[in-house]
């Protein structure tokens, strides 16, 4: 799915929620969200495409999905921590690339970040596709 929505966002097909639809659509892709994060570790689906959909532009959608991650970053962490299965060492290194990736979306065009977002999309999905099936 990963790999799909990041192909799709490099190609010029769009998709938009009406305004009307957001009260109640919201909430189910919340929920969504939640199941696909909770099953795969991967929450840029459904919440990424429908937070495009609702129309935000570079910043609010870099705004909005980063809250959405941390939290479920948080979640996710507090989890595998608990279970053993995360050092905190890694911490360091994914707050240099928050920070980093903070400066350098400052910097890009909006139509480069997308490029950008979308190619990473389609990458990660493409890796965790081999790693399937590699092992």
């Amino acid at each position: 799915m990963l790999a799909l929505y990041g192909l799709l966002g490099l190609t010029a097909v769009e998709f938009a929620v009406p305004a009307r639809l957001e009260p109640w659509l919201s909430p189910l892709i919340g929920v969504v969200t939640g199941v696909v994060t909770a099953a795969t570790g991967v929450y840029m689906i459904p919440s990424a495409p429908y937070l495009q959909a609702i129309g935000l532009k570079k910043d609010a959608l870099v705004r909005a999905l980063g809250l959405s991650f941390t939290v479920a970053t948080l979640a996710l962490a507090e989890s595998l921590v608990r279970q053993g299965a995360l050092q905190i060492s890694v911490a360091a290194p994914a707050l240099l690339g928050v920070v980093l990736g903070q400066w350098v979306r400052a910097r890009v065009r909006s139509e480069t970040f997308r490029i950008c977002f979308f190619a990473g999309a389609l990458l990660l999905g493409a890796h965790l596709m081999l790693r399937t099936v590699l092992l």
